[in-house]
C-alpha cells in the first residue's frame, strides 16, 4: 500500500479499541467543512510540482528538480497573493519523464522526483497551518506509456485490466472515447471488478493519508460516468473533473457526478472575448447557454490558462491587459476561479511542454500582475461575493460591467478608452465608492450612476469605501 498508510490504518484500529474516535470525527468533520459552498470561497492557484520551486534545470521535456520541500519552502509565494488553495500535479510514481506526473507507474509508491511521502505530508500539513487548501490532480483512467508491456505497471501488469489497444480517433464516437487508448496510453478497464474496486480503495487511502481537501480528476470522458460517482463518493472530498470540450451540452451532464468539472465552454468563450476582442456581451450569453446543462454553475472551475493548452499570451501577444482583465473575470464571475501557474509574471508558452515553464527564475513579487491578484483576492474576501449573485449591469462590445452584491466590476477588451455611466448599478445616492486598484485617488459619491473610465485597457472594482480591504 503506500507509504504509511498501513501505519495509519493500525492508528485508526488502535483508537477504535481504546474507545477514541476523536480521529474519525475530525476528519469527517474536516470533510464536511471542506465541500462544494466551502470552496467556492477559495481562489486556487495552479502549480506543476516540477516546476514550481527547488529545481535547477531547464530542458522542459523531462525532469527540471522541482519538489515537495521547494513547493513548501515558497508557499508564502502563493499567499502573498491571496490565494488559499493549491492544485498540485499528481504525485504517484511515474514511467520515465512523466515530469507532470500523468504517466502512473507504481500506483503504491510516491514519485521520488517529487521527494518522500514525507516530504508530501509535511507540505500538506505545512499549507494548511497557512490556510492553504492543497487539491491533489488524480488519474484513473490510463497508465503510463509501456505499450503492452504490462509487467512495468503495479498493481495493473496484466492485460486483463485494461481495454483492446485500440487508439482514439473519433472524439464524436463516445464508445470509443471510453473504451480506446488517449495519445496510445493504455486504458485501463473499470468495469473489471478489481480495477474498479483498486482504483476507489486507491484515492480514499491517497485522500486519508496526505490530507488532501479536493482532487482534480484528469480525462473525465474517456470512462465512463457511473464510475465516477462512485470515484468521487470514495474520495470523500470535493471533485473537479476534466471534461476538454466546448459544448455546454457535452460537459454539464458530468456534473451530475461530480461535485464540479471546469467550465471549458467559458475558457474559449473568455479567449474569443478578451484575446479575439469579440463581442464582451458573449460572456452573458455564455452563461444563459450553460444555465440548462449545468446543476451549479458557481461550482464550476474557472480559468484562462492551464497545462494543457498554450498559453493566453502565446495566443494573443502584446494583449497583457486583456490578460488582466480575462483573470480579474475569472476571479469575480461566477464559480471557482483556478489561476495558472506564472500568469503572474506574463508567461507565455506555447503548447506543452513549452507552456509548463520553470517558476523559480522569476518569483518577482513586484510584478505589477502579481500585486493585482493580491487586491482582488483580498477584497473578493472582504466582499465575500461568493455570498451574492453575479448581476450584469453594462454590456457594450468592448466594455462590460456586473456586480456580486456592492462589488461593482468593469472590463473592457480594448485599449482604446471607454467611459460609460453605470445607471443600473448596486450602490444608494450618496455612498462614496472606490476603486480597490486606486482607492484613495479614485473615489466618486454615487449620483444617479457610477462613472466608469477605463484607459489602456485597465480594469476597476468599485465598492463602499467602508469596505476597503
Amino acid at each position: 500500500m503506500l507509504k504509511g498508510t498501513a501505519l495509519f490504518f493500525a492508528w485508526i484500529c488502535v483508537s477504535l479499541i481504546q474507545g477514541n474516535d476523536e480521529f474519525i470525527q475530525t476528519s469527517e468533520n474536516i470533510a464536511a467543512a471542506r465541500d462544494t459552498a466551502a470552496w467556492k470561497q477559495r481562489t486556487v492557484y495552479q502549480v506543476l510540482t516540477d516546476r514550481f520551486a527547488g529545481g535547477s534545470r531547464s530542458d522542459l521535456g523531462s525532469y527540471c528538480g522541482g519538489t515537495f520541500n521547494g513547493l513548501k519552502n515558497n508557499l508564502k509565494y502563493i499567499k502573498d497573493m491571496g490565494f488559499d488553495a493549491i492544485w498540485i500535479s499528481p504525485v504517484t510514481d511515474n514511467i520515465d519523464n512523466g515530469y507532470h506526473g500523468y504517466w502512473f507507474k507504481n500506483f503504491e509508491k510516491i514519485n521520488s522526483h517529487f521527494g518522500t511521502a514525507d516530504d508530501l505530508k509535511n507540505l500538506v500539513a505545512t499549507a494548511h497551518q497557512m490556510d492553504i487548501w492543497v487539491m491533489v490532480d488524480v488519474v484513473a483512467n490510463h497508465v503510463g506509456p509501456v505499450g503492452t508491456n504490462y509487467a512495468q505497471i503495479y498493481p495493473f501488469n496484466s492485460s486483463s485490466h485494461y481495454h483492446s489497444s485500440c487508439d482514439i480517433t473519433d472524439w464524436k464516437n463516445q464508445n470509443m472515447v471510453e473504451n480506446c487508448r488517449l495519445s496510445s496510453l493504455p486504458d485501463l478497464n473499470q468495469d473489471v471488478s478489481f480495477v474498479r474496486s483498486y482504483l476507489k480503495n486507491w484515492v480514499k487511502q491517497l485522500v486519508q493519508t496526505y490530507g488532501f481537501d479536493g482532487i482534480r480528476i484528469d480525462t473525465v470522458p474517456e470512462v465512463h460516468p457511473d464510475f465516477w460517482a462512485e470515484y468521487g463518493s470514495s474520495a470523500g472530498v470535493f471533485q473537479v473533473g476534466e471534461v476538454f470540450n466546448g459544448d455546454p451540452a457535452y460537459v454539464g451532464p458530468y456534473q451530475k457526478y461530480l461535485t464540479s468539472v471546469f467550465n471549458y465552454p467559458m475558457y474559449f468563450t473568455i479567449a474569443d472575448v478578451f484575446g479575439s476582442g469579440m463581442d464582451m456581451s458573449n460572456l452573458q450569453n455564455r452563461y444563459n447557454a450553460e444555465g440548462s446543462y449545468f446543476k451549479d454553475i458557481d461550482a464550476l472551475g474557472s480559468f484562462v490558462d492551464n497545462h494543457d493548452n498554450a498559453r493566453f499570451l502565446n495566443k494573443f501577444p502584446e494583449k497583457k491587459a486583456q490578460l488582466r482583465a480575462a483573470n480579474v473575470f475569472v476571479l469575480t464571475g461566477r464559480g471557482i476561479p483556478f489561476v495558472y501557474y506564472g500568469t503572474e509574471q506574463y508567461f507565455n508558452g506555447d503548447a506543452d511542454p513549452n507552456n509548463r515553464e520553470v517558476l523559480w527564475t522569476k518569483m518577482d513579487t513586484s510584478s505589477d500582475f502579481y500585486k493585482l491578484f493580491k487586491v482582488v483576492n483580498a477584497q473578493r474576501k472582504k466582499s465575500k461575493i461568493w455570498n451574492q449573485p453575479w448581476v450584469e449591469r453594462y454590456s457594450n462590445p468592448n466594455f462590460y460591467s456586473f456586480s456580486r452584491g456592492e462589488f461593482l466590476v468593469a472590463l473592457t477588451n480594448s485599449n482604446d478608452q471607454q467611459h460609460f455611466k453605470v445607471t443600473y448599478h448596486p450602490f444608494k445616492d450618496g455612498q462614496v465608492i472606490c476603486n480597490i486598484f486606486y482607492p484613495t485617488s479614485d473615489c466618486q459619491t454615487v449620483n444617479g450612476g457610477v462613472q466608469v473610465y477605463l484607459l489602456n485597457g485597465e480594469s476597476k472594482i468599485y465598492v463602499p469605501k467602508d469596505m476597503l480591504a
